[in-house]
């Protein structure tokens, strides 16, 4: 019995625990726990000696509403085995009840005279002992038991509660030899206990009903003895006739119920409906049986209600007068209900109340308009209005936290959410801890291995707590490790009087906390979706009440609905993080070495989630450059998968050397083309592509002109090197997407040093601020020409950028360089076959003007080869261009749109064998086409020789 794995006895299970060897997954987690906790206590298996104290009081109310419950037990068990007792909250027993009478005489005393503590700290584990650590129904069979001398029983016990207050008053345990076993046990343990519970219920309710029937007798003899029946009593929700509706209600008995909760004599101003003003007051009352308790009265005052809710003059007495039903209102919410005696006397003393004297002091009759009436409201005892007041308050934290927690996707904030929403209300300290892989938004293998402190928050800074980013170790037995095992929630009541076991192996850290008065705790896992993301701990130092079971309800439900909101947000920053590795993936890692312009970049994303901006630089022939932002509408994984395939398009169309507005153009009906395929996968849940911005230009640095073409994209921003501003108007040319619209390019020509800054429109359009401003903003940050591109970028980003972007932000910002005219050469030529020398030559010296006389042989024969098929395929123009850049640029332009292409040729070919020896003898080479014909490019590195 008792035992999990099924493949190891008790027996044996507690030998090798004894022996210091692992016992985990063949011992039962309450039984392991207790066996950790005794053995943390320095409790010995032989130890036979139990505290004993004759301290306790044999007729509490406990005892009373036990004793018929343990006859009827005693009843049904005659005969047999059965030993049934009766603890205190502390485990001190106060009852012991035999089924068979001569076992009273056999067994040990100790096991059979009231007065023995069976706490867990005294007994080791123990039904008694194991309850009241447990706080709910245990089972304990044999070799489960630490002590030797029990481990021929097993019991079962469970905690007797408080109706009122939820504390744990007794323990009720069922103690019987191993080898008996009833299924049905366990359901008559629970019923007993039920039943010992009501009892101690009704007599709070006899209490009640003994001060109920002392303030209606005062009030009989304060009117002589008499019974006026004028009054026509009505239910409570007919009140309304009278000017008192179901709200109107339902705040008088809440200010009554906190009255209550104080038994001095106080007046309180309470604000209803319809003008009307109530003042209530608070009494002390004590009944005939010395029970204590307080009467709130109500004093109606203030301007008559409108006509519609006033009744005739008895009608509207009767009504008011009915107010006084509160209180059996209140009663009837107990498992007991006045006699119709009681009633009939609240009923006269209310009529009476309510119709004291003819009329008001000032001479207005009773049931006049702005009359003052008076009834009874509640009447009780402070200690269970107190209770009815925490529940109430308990119901208003679950309520607010219900709109606190969970405001952000961000883990980190959900859990101080959780605190701050706990705190001081429900406890004066919380700590939240969690495993690193739940914070990076992945789920924790082994949530005890990486546990991390990531919430300390208190009624004050001075926390006795591991600090904010700690790493957390558990020792086993603790409350931490419990629930990590999974334990529901761990409370821990008293922490002072007795240090717990648990604590001793940290004990330093634990005087630290204890000095700072905490006296209770409570530790709850959070589980969301079967996943355990981490730990939440309350404490109480402040608050000189301990944590109970409602206590420990309320932080389970705390916690459950953070868990959940925590999990939302690691999923969320799973997905994000996702999201923003593909995307930057898909960026550019390094910017390529070019000559054209100097230039830096960065990259914002969005707070709330990863956007489609992209941005590009992209060498071309003839030591120009491409310059490309862009800005895929939507966000996710989708939008930062679709900038992907159209950052890699645009960079294959410029290799293609197409114009801007021919890129543009491409792109639209890439993005078109990806549109029909979404909506064809519609089906599936995609969602379509809305569409795209793009802005895409080309520098030339020979002639310092840029060409640019934008598609519903925000214009660049100028910098002349003078430091003046400008935003060119540019053709704005409509998104991508939208199909079969052309595009337009525009010319600027750019001195040299000028700046060109190209952004996407997250960086100015913000809708806490207006875009004109933005622009502003983004002026006076560029009106510095001197600066860096990198400290351009980084004055733009902290002086533009929003605080907490929605949108992704792209900046690329270039200074132009030229390439200085002594470093060109241009020749113009007639087709002629006899003028090709003549370019040899001319090419060679002014390759040695350069000081590049090496690559003379490899130059004399590209452009030979190049030069002569343009005069023989090509027409004019023909000119022949050599540029001294970063490396040997050979250009032979003609007036002829027709490319030639690569081929192997045959060995019988006479021909065909030039573009091959170009292809070997420079690095790269190519063709481009131009408004008036095409341009044949060759590019030789300059250490190529």
């Amino acid at each position: 019995m008792g035992v999990t794995g099924g493949q190891i006895s008790p027996v044996r299970s507690r030998e090798r625990f004894l022996l210091g060897e692992p016992v985990e997954g063949s011992v039962r987690g309450p039984i392991l726990n207790s066996w950790m906790r005794s053995r943390m206590l320095g409790l010995s298996p032989e130890q036979t000696d139990l505290p004993y104290t004759d301290d306790f009081d044999p007729d509490s109310r406990l005892v009373r509403a036990a004793a018929p419950v343990l006859d009827q037990l005693q009843i049904r068990f005659s005969g047999s085995q059965m030993n049934i007792s009766l603890a205190d909250g502390n485990g001190t027993v106060l009852q012991r009840r035999f089924g068979e009478p001569a076992l009273a005489g056999r067994l040990p005393p100790i096991q059979s005279v009231p007065g023995f503590v069976f706490a867990e700290r005294y007994a080791g584990t123990n039904g008694i002992g194991l309850a009241l650590a447990e706080r709910r129904l245990c089972q304990v069979y044999g070799a489960e038991h630490f002590a030797e001398r029990s481990q021929a029983n097993a019991c079962s016990a469970i905690p007797i509660r408080d109706q009122f207050s939820g504390h744990i008053v007794g323990v009720l345990c069922f103690g019987y030899p191993r080898g008996y076993e009833d299924p049905s046990l366990p359901v008559l343990v629970r019923r007993a206990a039920e039943s010992i519970e009501r009892r101690i219920m009704e007599q709070s309710s006899a209490r009640e009903r003994a001060l109920l029937r002392t303030y209606l007798d005062a009030r009989l003899r304060a009117r002589g003895g008499e019974s006026g029946d004028d009054g026509q009593l009505i239910a409570l929700d007919e009140l309304t006739d009278g000017g008192l509706d179901l709200q109107d209600q339902m705040v008088l008995k809440a200010r009554a119920t906190e009255l209550i909760c104080s038994p001095q004599r106080a007046a309180v101003e309470v604000s209803l409906s319809h003008g009307r003003g109530v003042t209530l007051l608070s009494s002390p009352v004590t009944s005939l049986s010395g029970v204590e308790g307080v009467v709130v009265e109500a004093v109606l005052t203030g301007e008559s209600p409108p006509a519609h809710h006033l009744a005739a003059s008895k009608h509207t007495a009767s009504a008011l007068g009915a107010l006084s039903l509160a209180a059996t209102e209140h009663a009837d919410a107990l498992p007991w209900h006045l006699a119709a005696a009681d009633r009939a006397a609240a009923a006269r003393s209310a009529a009476s109340g309510a119709t004291d004297s003819p009329g008001a002091p000032d001479g207005t009759p009773a049931d006049a308009p702005g009359a003052v009436v008076r009834g009874l409201v509640l009447v009780g005892e402070p200690e269970v209005g107190k209770y009815a007041v925490a529940a109430r308050r308990r119901l208003e934290l679950l309520a607010e936290a219900s709109t606190r927690i969970g405001t952000t996707l961000d883990v980190s904030r959900t859990a101080w959410e959780l605190a701050e929403t706990a705190v001081p209300r429900l406890a004066d300290y919380v700590t939240v801890d969690l495993p690193g892989a739940v914070l990076r938004g992945e789920e924790s293998a082994d949530p005890q291995a990486d546990l991390r402190r990531t919430v300390v928050h208190g009624i004050r800074d001075d926390c006795p707590f591991y600090p904010v980013g700690h790493q957390v170790r558990l020792d086993p037995g603790t409350p931490h490790m419990r629930c990590l095992e999974g334990a529901p929630a761990v409370l821990e009541t008293d922490l002072q009087a007795t240090t717990p076991a648990w604590m001793v192996p940290g004990l330093d850290h634990a005087r630290g906390i204890l000095a700072h008065d905490v006296h209770s705790m409570i530790c709850v896992p959070l589980l969301a979706r079967g996943v355990l993301l981490g730990i939440a701990t309350f404490y109480r130092s402040e608050d000189p009440a301990p944590f109970g079971d409602d206590d420990t309800r309320l932080a389970q439900e705390l916690a459950a609905r953070a868990a959940l909101c925590i999990d939302n947000a690691r999923r969320y920053t799973r997905e994000h993080t996702l999201a923003l590795a593909l995307q930057r993936s898909l960026l550019p890692r390094g910017l390529p070495e070019q000559g054209a312009v100097e230039v830096a970049h960065h990259y914002l994303p969005a707070e709330s989630g990863v956007g489609g901006d992209w941005f590009d630089v992209i060498p071309l022939s003839g030591t120009r450059v491409a310059l490309l932002v862009g800005d895929v509408v939507g966000h996710g994984l989708h939008a930062a998968a679709t900038m992907g395939r159209l950052r890699i398009a645009a960079r294959n169309f410029a290799e293609l050397e197409l114009a801007p507005d021919e890129l543009l153009t491409h792109l639209d009906n890439l993005l078109v083309r990806l549109d029909r395929e979404e909506e064809d996968a519609s089906a599936t849940g995609s969602n379509g592509i809305v569409g795209a911005t793009c802005l895409y230009a080309v520098y030339d640095p020979t002639s310092q002109v840029c060409t640019m073409a934008r598609a519903g994209h925000p214009p660049p921003a100028l910098v002349d090197p003078d430091g003046r501003v400008t935003f060119p108007d540019l053709p704005p040319g409509p998104p991508l997407g939208l199909g079969g619209l052309p595009f337009e390019t525009a010319e600027i020509r750019l001195p040299e040093h000028s700046t060109l800054v190209l952004y996407t429109d997250g960086l100015v359009d913000d809708r806490h601020r207006d875009i004109d401003v933005a622009l502003d903003q983004l002026r006076d940050a560029l009106a510095h020409p001197d600066r860096r591109p990198e400290d351009t970028c980084r004055a733009v980003i902290e002086a533009v950028a929003p605080e907490h972007p929605g949108d992704d932000i792209a900046l690329l910002v270039a200074r132009t360089r030229t390439v200085p005219a002594d470093r060109i050469a241009t020749w113009d030529l007639p087709p002629d076959p006899s003028l090709v020398a003549d370019i040899r030559s001319a090419a060679t010296r002014r390759l040695a003007e350069w000081g590049l006389e090496e690559l003379s042989f490899a130059a004399e024969l590209m452009l030979s080869e190049l030069v002569t098929n343009a005069v023989r395929y090509g027409s004019e123009p023909i000119q022949v261009r050599l540029i001294h850049d970063r490396s040997l640029i050979c250009e032979v332009s003609d007036g002829s749109s027709t490319a030639p292409h690569l081929r192997r040729a045959a060995t019988t070919d006479e021909g065909g064998r030039g573009l091959f020896l170009v292809a070997q003898l420079s690095q790269a080479w190519g063709a481009r086409y131009t408004p008036h014909g095409k341009v044949i490019w060759a590019e030789c590195a300059l250490d190529a020789a």
